[in-house]
């Protein structure tokens, strides 16, 4: 495994912050995820992540299978290791089939989700390819499909979020956990 190329320490005044994070993403999470270790060193960016990280886990209306299923393909076609395994292990724990999920890898058809949620689930993947242009139907189907604006946005600005998350996470080489050790 390839070592981190910075070390995420944070600033010396802010240390105890940053500390009293990690502990509650170790308390919901069983551990401290190196993805996250890494925002360590910018606490007001650690913030802005983990509050990021906890409106998709609570404050959305769109459920954390189809959340979870938007990180999980965008991280696979962003090909961030980390992420992929990440995610697939939340997916898991929420009872979702693995193969199911990982078939959907190479066929987002296949995803373990209803069809209303493929549709948004579809939107939202192509909002992140960049050979791929949002047309307005796309928008209406996700509508017709029965979800609100606000449902539409969340689910495109998840994987947005994600994609740059996999930026960060490849550029200084977080791409295992345990970069860090």
């Amino acid at each position: 495994m390839s070592k981190a190329l910075i070390n995420p320490v944070p600033p010396a005044d802010q240390v105890e912050h940053v500390e009293a994070i990690f502990a509650q993403m170790k308390e919901h999470l069983g551990f401290i995820p190196d993805g996250l270790r890494l925002y360590g060193i910018s606490p007001p960016l650690l913030e802005s992540f983990v509050g990021n990280v906890g409106y998709f886990r609570g404050g959305t209306a769109l459920s954390g299978e189809l959340t979870a299923m938007i990180r999980y393909l965008v991280s696979d076609r962003a090909k961030c290791q980390f992420c992929i395994d990440l995610n697939e292990g939340f997916l898991a724990g929420m009872g979702v089939d693995l193969d199911q999920a990982r078939a959907a890898r190479s066929d987002a058809e296949q995803a373990p989700l209803d069809e209303k949620e493929k549709v948004l689930l579809r939107l939202a993947l192509g909002s992140v390819d960049l050979e791929h242009e949002t047309k307005p139907e796309e928008v209406e189907r996700a509508r017709a499909a029965g979800w609100n604006d606000r449902e539409i946005f969340d689910a495109v600005v998840q994987a947005a979020a994600n994609r740059a998350f996999n930026h960060v996470l490849r550029t200084f080489n977080v791409e295992q956990q345990g970069a860090f050790a």
